[in-house]
């Protein structure tokens, strides 16, 4: 990876077939339909990819195939925090291995860091596992509970973590987020991780995003960040409102597994997500269906939806 990222970035899906194991022959084409998005990388089994709910020879299998497809065209992060470090480290050291272009982690969410020099002391013990790769740490107190401040996990960083190339920022307290971009003149890359607020990350200074709803939805991110880049705030706000019309229509049906049904009505079908989240039941697909239609999403994005 050349550099920091820039644009959207991809939080994937992990396919299973409907019996729950690994569909890994399904994410050519998902690799393929993102780059056809104009997708400017790939954030591999994060949230969105339920990595926690993988064990870790799936986690690698899973890896593997998406920086083979990948094959250079767009940059590959694969997200390696486990709630046992070592496995972490493990993982970031076959991210390496197999050519990923760079690291991201998580931190334990049951035994929490409760200091700012815990939680580095915990990321710099995962990211020495693969010490040449770029490093995130990913900020998602919402998820892991852990709400230390990140311009302070970046300050104490320093001289601890080598390879630290900023962070995945996924929370709204927006002026931490600016803290952050300004922190030392602009030094690390933090990547903005709301899909419904992109536009004030962009306000705040994000140069990347990274977002689920961008593996279905990004016509309408990039005419989005299109209209921020040309000064039409008007236009940037309408695409944003558009965006927080799709959220807060999947949501209710519960926001992973919404998602993945979102993509078999794309025709990107990815199969069932993994217990505990809940797979959508045929009526519910449908009444979805029908909400983000009545909403105008399907036009949105320039295609029809897919009959079930």
């Amino acid at each position: 990876m050349q550099g920091p990222i820039r644009g959207l970035v991809a939080a994937t899906f992990t396919p299973f077939y409907r019996d729950g194991s690994l569909n890994l022959a399904a994410i050519p084409a998902m690799v393929d339909f993102l780059l056809s998005q104009r997708i400017g990388g790939l954030y591999v089994l994060g949230s969105t990819g339920e990595g926690l709910s993988l064990t870790t020879e799936e986690r690698q299998s899973v890896a593997e195939a998406f920086v083979s497809a990948a094959a250079g065209r767009l940059p590959v992060l694969i997200q390696v925090g486990a709630e046992c470090l070592t496995q972490a480290r493990q993982l970031a050291q076959h991210a390496a291995e197999i050519g990923a272009d760079g690291i991201s982690a998580v931190c334990p969410v049951y035994f929490k860091p409760d200091s700012i020099s815990t939680l580095v002391d915990c990321m710099a013990f995962i990211a020495g596992g693969a010490p040449k790769l770029p490093f995130y740490y990913y900020h998602i107190p919402a998820a892991t509970g852990v709400s230390l401040d990140p311009r302070e996990f970046l300050r104490h960083s320093e001289g601890r973590i080598p390879n630290l190339q900023g962070i995945k920022f996924t929370a709204p307290q927006m002026h931490d987020f600016q803290a952050c971009v300004e922190f030392a003149e602009g030094r690390y890359d933090i990547l903005w991780g709301l899909d419904e607020m992109l536009l004030a990350g962009l306000a705040a200074g994000a140069r990347g995003a990274v977002g689920s709803t961008y593996n279905f939805a990004a016509p309408i991110y990039q005419k989005l960040w299109q209209a921020w880049e040309q000064g039409d705030i008007v236009a940037a706000r309408r695409q944003q409102g558009h965006a927080q019309a799709l959220v807060q229509t999947f949501v209710p049906y519960g926001p992973r597994g919404s998602q993945k049904a979102i993509m078999s009505l794309i025709g990107q079908d990815c199969g069932s997500p993994r217990l505990p989240i809940a797979e959508l039941s045929a009526s519910r697909l449908e009444a979805l269906r029908a909400e983000l239609q009545a909403i105008g999403f399907f036009e949105w994005i320039g295609q029809s939806p897919v009959l079930q």
